[in-house]
């Protein structure tokens, strides 16, 4: 059963009132109906509806997912009835990261909006995996491997982790031969996280292992502007992604280190539920974002190191 037969079923005990009550509407068994219930409030981590004294009730977390599962249904009505000369109208909300979102995704979803004046979106911006059903998204832009979740997900471009410093920095400093160099240079982390490590591919290995030194930053920041400025101000090394950086790195205020020893690059990839039941705005969006971000010269996989 798939996450759209889920949701169907979701919406038909909360009109039903019972399990039994939406059995017969979706003419399914009451097992049937029982168990995936019980495979959504599993995928969702919450109990979605309880039993009042005479019938089944949403909780909150139920109130939110009706109202994004409702949506859903309409949509797939929409799109059985689709009309491709129709404008395009409704409603999409999409989570993308902070920095590229900001930097990327609001100017093109800008302009999508001047090209389809009845639509509405809703941007998020969010540095952590929202699960997209529960926070009833319909797309999500994310950077790096994703786990197998049964969504679909198309690859828009791909970024890298690079190691940069500015020039005044080098002058004063050196250049690090080596990532094992780093271990002398004043270090810049930005990063939530306790570890502080940054992990490099040797080059001379041709099976792409890696392999991690760790290191003792002079600071630490959980946000990346502050990281750059450090950066800039020739405080140190720092470390972002390589979308992050390209206009620095094309006039010359920072340089790139030890290129051949970044790890393997990170995938930029437009996630959403299902693609069996997309709407006709959901499909636009996905065909004009890939078309604006795949243009990026920083999203390029066709782009060597230096030039990202």
């Amino acid at each position: 059963m798939d996450r759209f037969d889920e949701l169907q079923i979701f919406v038909a005990i909360l009109d039903a009132g019972s399990l039994s009550g939406a059995a017969r509407r979706l003419r399914r068994s009451a097992p049937a109906v029982t168990r995936a219930l019980a495979a959504l409030e599993e995928r969702v981590g919450a109990r979605l509806v309880e039993r009042t004294t005479r019938r089944l009730a949403a909780t909150d977390a139920g109130l939110r997912l009706a109202e994004m599962a409702r949506r859903v249904l309409a949509d797939y009505e929409d799109a059985v009835r689709e009309d491709d000369n129709a404008p395009l109208r409704g409603r999409l909300r999409i989570t993308v990261p902070t920095v590229f979102g900001r930097r990327h995704v609001a100017p093109a979803m800008i302009d999508f909006l001047d090209l389809h004046p009845a639509l509405q979106v809703e941007l998020v911006f969010n540095d952590r995996n929202l699960d997209m059903i529960e926070h009833g998204l319909d797309l999500a832009l994310r950077i790096g491997a994703l786990p197998d979740t049964g969504m679909m997900a198309r690859q828009v471009g791909q970024v890298r982790r690079v190691l940069v410093a500015s020039p005044a920095y080098l002058a004063r400093r050196g250049s690090p031969a080596s990532p094992r160099a780093l271990e002398a240079h004043d270090i810049i982390f930005s990063t939530q996280r306790a570890a502080t490590e940054w992990r490099f591919a040797d080059p001379g290995r041709a099976d792409g292992r890696e392999f991690a030194v760790r290191l003792a930053p002079r600071l630490i920041v959980n946000e990346i502007d502050t990281m750059l400025l450090a950066v800039l101000a020739g405080r140190g090394i720092g470390r972002p992604l390589s979308y992050q950086v390209a206009g620095q790195l094309a006039d010359g205020s920072l340089v790139r280190l030890l290129p051949e020893s970044e790890p393997a690059p990170l995938p930029v990839q437009l996630l959403v539920p299902s693609a069996r039941h997309m709407a006709p705005r959901l499909r636009a969006c996905i065909d004009f974002l890939a078309a604006r971000l795949g243009s990026l010269a920083a999203l390029d996989p066709a782009a060597p190191p230096d030039s990202a």
